[in-house]
């Protein structure tokens, strides 16, 4: 029971943070910024980057529009499943944690726009990419940790088999009598 208390208030603690931080900034957005408009602190950085206060029905990044009620049930299904898998997975496999850790805050970051709000504040413009939000950029983020993360457990898998592959060959090899 303590390692479950232990691994979730772990887990609570980390994606709330990040929840904490989505829910403030959007907050910020919609009080300072109307719908539609541009802020940028410096008029030479807004070409590259700047605030754009948008509604967003879809996915990430303006994908899948009007599919709110979708994407909403679909957090909730990712996150109940987060919170299941998550006790499960050994804490040696920290980078797995992690990333989960941070979609599961970017569902609830979300989740809590399309119940309160109806859609998603996204605000990050960044270039000409898609503007987003840090509930996006915690899933997408959460996402290349995980692939880096089973990566790098497997290339380790790799190393630790021929390792031992290597040291069996040695044993069964004939010794010269000195």
């Amino acid at each position: 029971m303590k390692k479950y208390i232990r691994d979730y208030s772990i887990l609570l603690s980390f994606a709330g943070l990040i929840v904490i931080a989505d829910q403030i900034t959007k907050y910020w957005v919609r009080t300072n910024i109307p719908m539609g408009d541009m802020w940028s602190p410096w008029s030479w950085l807004a070409p590259y980057a700047r605030f754009v206060h948008w509604k967003n029905t879809g996915a990430a990044f303006g994908m899948f529009q009007n599919f709110n009620v979708v994407f909403a049930i679909l957090a909730i299904v990712v996150s109940i499943a987060i919170l299941i898998y998550f006790p499960r997975v050994p804490r040696e496999e920290w980078p797995l944690r992690l990333a989960m850790g941070m979609q599961l805050a970017g569902a609830v970051g979300n989740l809590i726009d399309r119940l309160t709000q109806g859609y998603v504040t996204d605000f990050v413009s960044v270039g000409n990419f898609a503007i987003f939000n840090i509930a996006d950029a915690s899933i997408s983020v959460g996402v290349v940790v995980l692939i880096l993360g089973v990566w790098i457990m497997d290339q380790s898998k790799k190393k630790a088999a021929e390792s031992a592959s290597e040291a069996a060959s040695a044993e069964n090899l004939p010794r010269s009598n000195e």
